[in-house]
């Protein structure tokens, strides 16, 4: 059973027509036919009905050499198959030239090929109508994926200005402490928080984070433990309830609140209490890199801890430390994003790398940075978080 189409017969010769036409429509096509060529007018544009159309070459009063120039201009969508007496190189030719997709010759002994033929062109046309609409289709999708893409850019830019103003004021300056940081996000929004403040007189408690993932799941998990460090500090003033003093006890919260959330998102922390009266700290780590940098006249040192990651498990430890500092220091801590950036692709070499970026004297916090190119980064391939806590005597 031959493919149904539209099929146009255009020839002056009334019977020529009706005969050719007659093959057509019993192989199952629509055929109309054309037998004023100058006074009809049909389109032959991509939107055109027509699959295909039967041309006669031998057309009187036609010059295909100026039909030629004229079809150029056209946008010719529907192919077409000429017919004409005379089995001449030149009339082939210009059959071709003139962008035929067949040539035969009258009487048309063979009525399976030229109906072969025809379906050929109709399976062609058919095709050039699905790509058509499979490129609107396209282009439809594209213009909505673009206004998605820019709502959720814009989203993101106001999701970021909502995590930028959690960060703690920086610097934050008491006494002879002094407290900054940096974050650089791989995306709009970042997984990598810090922050810092006074509990009492003389304590600082700060924190770094490193939530597993980037984006907008990982930056509200972020919110999530911003939150429960400024509840803890408010139970401190409020109930006299020292758990925001304990960096373990604020370890084991997070664990059990990262859990609790429920997104399949981990963190590595680092939990801190500076005394500034004792000039001491006390500190814990849950499966953070690099480890806590302590930079001072005598040198720079990794500061040593470990367990695990909160909200991996329900059993977990962890180990409280603490430490004399010297009279003047920096402690330096960064998220893991700070190793992606540095030269060397052994993490014990980048590890090496970083603590030999530091001066053996407590330089401050900007040269820092500068140091490590941190000011300089302008497309992170991981989000990267510094905090600086420095004493100058």
């Amino acid at each position: 059973m031959a493919s149904n189409g539209n099929v146009l017969v255009i020839d002056d010769d009334p019977g020529r027509a009706e005969g050719l036409a007659d093959i057509v429509k019993s192989a199952g096509f629509h055929v109309d036919v054309v037998t004023d060529v100058t006074n009809s007018h049909f389109s032959l544009a991509g939107s055109s009905d027509l699959d295909v159309i039967l041309c006669e070459m031998d057309l009187n009063g036609v010059s295909w050499g100026a039909a030629r120039r004229t079809l150029r201009e056209m946008d010719i969508q529907v192919p077409a198959i000429m017919l004409s007496d005379h089995a001449e190189a030149a009339q082939i030719m210009t059959a071709l030239r003139l962008g035929a997709s067949d040539f035969f010759v009258r009487p048309v002994e063979d009525a399976n090929a030229l109906v072969k033929s025809i379906e050929s062109c109709v399976r062609q046309r058919q095709l050039r109508r699905e790509l058509e609409e499979s490129r609107k289709r396209l282009e439809a999708a594209n213009t909505e994926l673009r206004g998605t893409v820019k709502v959720l850019e814009q989203d993101q830019q106001a999701g970021r200005q909502v995590q930028l103003s959690m960060l703690p004021a920086t610097p934050l300056l008491l006494g002879d402490y002094s407290f900054s940081h940096t974050v650089i996000p791989s995306l709009f929004l970042s997984g990598d928080f810090t922050d810092y403040f006074t509990i009492g007189d003389s304590h600082v408690v700060f924190f770094m984070a490193d939530v597993s993932g980037h984006g907008s799941s990982s930056a509200f998990a972020t919110v999530l433990l911003k939150n429960l460090f400024a509840r803890k500090r408010s139970d401190f003033t409020r109930k006299k309830d020292d758990t925001v003093m304990s960096p373990v006890a604020m370890l084991y919260r997070a664990n059990q609140e990262l859990l609790r959330l429920d997104v399949g998102k981990f963190a590595t922390m680092v939990v801190g209490l500076l005394d500034m009266e004792r000039n001491t700290l006390r500190y814990s780590i849950a499966g953070h890199l690099p480890q806590p940098v302590l930079v001072s006249p005598e040198g720079a040192r990794y500061l040593t801890g470990s367990g695990s990651a909160v909200g991996l498990m329900e059993e977990v430890e962890y180990t409280e430390h603490e430490v004399s500092l010297p009279d003047s220091f920096t402690i330096a801590l960064f998220s893991d994003g700070i190793l992606e950036i540095l030269p060397c692709t052994d993490l014990i070499e980048k590890e090496a790398h970083l603590l030999a970026a530091f001066d053996h004297e407590a330089e401050t916090p900007e040269a820092m940075v500068d140091r490590l190119g941190l000011d300089h980064v302008e497309v992170a391939p991981d989000d990267i978080a510094a905090l600086f806590i420095s004493k100058r005597s």
